[in-house]
């Protein structure tokens, strides 16, 4: 048994001790149990079922020791002897109080006091941030009043969410993978590409959905019925709320033209469109559109010939794929697959002066409708945020956001952008460890570094879209 595992069944007795002598004899019949657990091993969260003996209507009221003017927490359920409720934005190594309480036929009646302690953070979280931001005054107050969401991809897997302030306010771990990516969804759930320790930086081999009361609702992994292949850099839902990631892609190929073997291996990167149970609904490959032996500099790519990186829906609901060895951007047909058109080098479209982009990562239609990017920049060894608006007709870019990182944050893998509000976007710069809010001419307003944890992407998520689950 872990460490965690044995505080938490230590806690539980504890807390049966409490209840024991906090129950008045006629309470000790209407409710016939109370069960308190952490889920998702998150010590910010308490779930506790209670049990009635007869089926009446219940809430909960919680409070910190010490601070019973400020009552938290207040959840009703329905007519019902099972109650279940989740008491989050609590404080780690904290005392609290809650009674239950109880109502039928006008009757309302309220329990003796219950106990429960949270734990502190595990190792490895505490003391991970810092922020730095010199004018809180200065931050949109749709940022101080939203979150950021990072994740640790290597095991154990992290998600965690902080607010404006560096405190974490939910985080969900896994003991035996990592996060290679994860977006939060339209639906309030995380999606998550999972992949255990023989799986490299963003590769995968399982796929992971958890709601934010920490529940699983989908669990998939490699083997089950199509999920045949390794996944890699990318998962999003479509409007169907199927499951649209990337895959590698292997096929054989006569290289000894280009001084190869007459059967060589060439790895490339697939669209793969899965159903909830796994069972495959479409899929495209990158050969599927081109000739490996068109690349003159095949035997150097082979074992990552474009290197897809994310796969995302532009507003007619094609595919846009952002690929980082040749620096381009594909729109894909979601139907036939044929390719609509490339952006970027050697591209169809024409580009307005210093528009030129090394590589792309995390390409996505944003609020304004614009096509925006994390550009890496390899090439001047500067990173920056990019948007356009496309003529898809004339071939025509228009530039709207051109947005540089200071040079020390330079990160030629990984990173993403993503606007906050019309004036300021989140800038993940992966290889510093580092998010950075930023106005448009690139000033820093904020930043959040990390001592531990190397996020693949950062994302920007409003109290809205949280509430009321988390509401500041």
């Amino acid at each position: 048994m872990n460490v965690q595992a044995h505080t938490i069944n230590k806690l539980m007795a504890i807390v049966m001790l409490f209840l024991a002598g906090s129950c008045t004899d006629y309470y000790k019949t209407k409710i016939a149990g109370v069960k308190i657990s952490f889920p998702g091993n998150n010590v910010l969260n308490v779930q506790v079922e209670v049990n009635t003996a007869d089926t009446v209507n219940a809430s909960i009221k919680c409070w910190m020791v010490g601070q019973e003017e400020k009552p938290f927490v207040l959840q009703m359920s329905e007519p019902n002897k099972n109650h279940r409720f989740l008491l989050t934005n609590l404080k780690p190594g904290q005392q609290y109080v809650f009674n239950i309480i109880t109502s039928r036929d006008r009757i309302t009646d309220v329990s003796g006091d219950y106990f429960f302690r949270t734990i502190d953070y595990p190792r490895g979280i505490k003391d991970t941030f810092q922020v730095v931001c010199a004018d809180t005054s200065a931050l949109p107050a749709v940022f101080r009043n939203g979150y950021v969401m990072v994740h640790r991809r290597e095991s154990p897997g992290l998600i965690l969410l902080l607010n404006s302030q560096g405190n974490i306010v939910w985080y969900h771990q896994l003991k035996d993978a990592g996060f290679k990516v994860v977006h939060f969804t339209k639906n309030q759930n995380f999606l998550c590409l999972l992949g255990t320790k023989e799986y490299e930086t963003s590769y995968g081999n399982a796929i992971l959905e958890l709601s934010l009361t920490g529940d699983t609702l989908l669990h998939l992994k490699k083997g089950q019925n199509d999920f045949k292949q390794t996944l890699h850099h990318e998962i999003i839902l479509n409007p169907k709320n199927e499951i649209v990631t990337l895959c590698v892609e292997e096929r054989i190929f006569d290289l000894r033209a280009k001084g190869g073997l007459a059967k060589d291996t060439v790895r490339g990167d697939g669209i793969l469109v899965l159903d909830r149970q796994g069972r495959k609904i479409w899929k495209w490959t990158v050969f599927d559109a081109l000739d490996p032996l068109m690349d003159e500099t095949i035997l150097q790519n082979k074992k990552d010939w474009m290197h897809a990186n994310s796969v995302s829906f532009d507003k007619d609901g094609n595919y846009l794929v952002s690929f980082y060895n040749n620096g381009q951007i594909w729109k894909i047909d979601a139907i036939t697959g044929s390719v609509i058109w490339k952006f970027g080098k050697n591209g169809d479209f024409e580009m307005p002066a210093g528009a030129d982009f090394d590589q792309a990562h995390a390409v996505h239609v944003n609020e304004r409708g614009w096509i925006m990017f994390f550009d890496n920049g390899a090439s001047n060894k500067l990173s920056r945020s990019l948007a356009f608006v496309l003529n898809e007709t004339e071939k025509k870019a228009h530039i709207v956001i051109n947005t540089w990182l200071p040079p020390q944050l330079f990160t030629d893998r990984m990173g993403s952008s993503y606007l906050v509000n019309d004036t300021t976007l989140l800038q993940c710069a992966s290889r510093h460890k580092t998010v950075a809010l930023t106005n448009f001419n690139g000033k820093s307003l904020w930043e959040l570094r990390s001592n531990r944890i190397m996020s693949y992407r950062a994302e920007f998520i409003s109290n809205e879209k949280l509430a009321p689950y988390l509401d500041n």
